[in-house]
């Protein structure tokens, strides 16, 4: 054991003759421990919320999608066949989406519709109800449906907004209408509610809806034509590799989105978040710095003939500035290393047993989410022990420069 290393066990281990000196101490240990223990639960509980965010929306939103730069794409089965032949691709459909109005025999709402080929999808997205698209599905053979009307499956609020429930007939107008002797007239079409989905998330639940592809071609006139191609990844962070690959292949006409750029402002506004609370709560473990500096100060003003003692059988100033540096990382690492286990301990405990519930009416989960990751925790411990670092500079160098003679002298 170093000479520093022992001294400052001993000033740490001893009773110093001023209490407040210990209060102080006392007080240091629990403002870092308390800091720590809050940036910790903080960065688990909002990383928890991106995480069952990005669940949600990953099982409606596709990975990646593939659109023509000029419009509509005609030639969209070659670009089908080349995404499901293309590595990491696990399923890859054609999409036409609209806006429209839906109407039932009461009410009148606007929402977003996709159509899509039932089976395709089913292979890319986890949405229950897409199958009840197919005629198959129904128990309905094409010539029986064309001569009823066509399915349709709601979001779980637009359906609830609309007073429908299955069976129910609903009206899709197209804002692309027909122009007509009388001026232009919006093309209406009847739909029968086969089944809904629902996500948790109000986005979707409230203003999406699905139809069979043909369906949405003719509210969209758009013949065999279609808006784009969305594809399933097995990595999602390999999704722009994915669609750069593909792009090679079909060509400069051809633009793709990844899953974070369909989703960028929702992902940077997380993102904000997360740093703005870490940022803010890391002010709690500076402010407990300050208890720090005054605890050394003091210690420095008590242990002035001490020091002066070293200094006069050989001691450097480096060696004192040591001793308290040491001294203040004791303190430090004590409340660093309780607030990590307190921390995580929570952290465990919530993911476990969901102790704080959140009202179900309010928020679309019933449990705060936490998602600890052991690089996050020791970021924060590195964080926290650099601060008591920068903490102790200070008092210790404040300590190097003491003049033995003068501390003798008037000590």
């Amino acid at each position: 054991m170093s000479f520093e290393t022992f001294i400052s066990r001993r000033y740490f281990g001893s009773k110093p003759r001023q209490a407040i000196i210990s209060l102080i101490t006392l007080f240091s240990i629990i403002g870092v421990a308390i800091g720590v223990t809050a940036l910790i639960v903080v960065i688990a509980v909002m990383g928890g919320f991106e995480s069952d965010l990005k669940t949600r929306i990953m099982s409606i939103e596709p990975h990646l999608v593939i659109k023509r730069t000029d419009g509509p794409m005609a030639n969209f089965t070659r670009v089908v066949d080349t995404a499901r032949k293309t590595k990491g691709v696990l399923a890859a459909w054609p999409v036409v989406e609209l806006q429209a109005i839906l109407r039932s025999d009461s009410r009148v709402t606007g929402a977003v519709i996709k159509g899509v080929a039932p089976r395709a999808i089913s292979k890319g997205l986890n949405l229950p109800g897409i199958m009840s698209l197919d005629a198959d599905a129904g128990g309905r053979s094409p010539a029986d449906r064309r001569a009823t009307r066509s399915p349709i499956v709601l979001g779980r609020d637009i359906a609830r907004s609309l007073g429908l429930i299955k069976g129910d007939t609903l009206y899709v107008i197209s804002p692309r209408g027909i122009l007509a002797p009388v001026g232009f007239v919006p093309y209406m079409k009847r739909f029968t509610v086969v089944d809904f989905f629902e996500t948790g998330m109000y986005q979707y639940d409230g203003s999406l809806a699905f139809m069979n592809l043909a369906d949405a071609q003719e509210l969209n006139h758009m013949r065999s034509a279609v808006d784009a191609v969305e594809m399933r990844i097995d990595d999602i962070f390999r999704a722009r590799a994915v669609g750069e690959a593909l792009l090679s292949e079909l060509g400069s006409s051809f633009k793709f989105q990844d899953w974070g750029q369909l989703n960028k402002n929702l992902f940077s506004a997380l993102k904000l978040e997360k740093t703005a609370m870490s940022i803010t709560l890391a002010l709690i473990i500076l402010v407990a710095t300050f208890s720090i500096i005054s605890a050394l100060v003091m210690m420095v003003m008590e242990k002035t003939k001490d020091i002066a003692i070293f200094k006069t059988i050989g001691a450097t100033g480096r060696k004192i500035k040591r001793i308290f540096v040491f001294q203040g990382m004791i303190i430090g690492l004590i409340g660093t290393t309780a607030g990590v286990i307190i921390g995580t301990l929570l952290c465990v405990l919530q993911d476990k047993y969901k102790l704080v519930r959140l009202p179900g009416d309010v928020y679309y989960i019933t449990a705060m989410p936490v998602d600890l990751k052991a690089m996050d925790v020791i970021m924060v411990a590195v964080a926290a022990l650099a601060i008591c670092f920068l903490a102790t500079l200070y008092p210790a160098h404040q300590a190097s420069r003491l003049d033995p003679v003068e501390a003798i002298r008037y000590g």
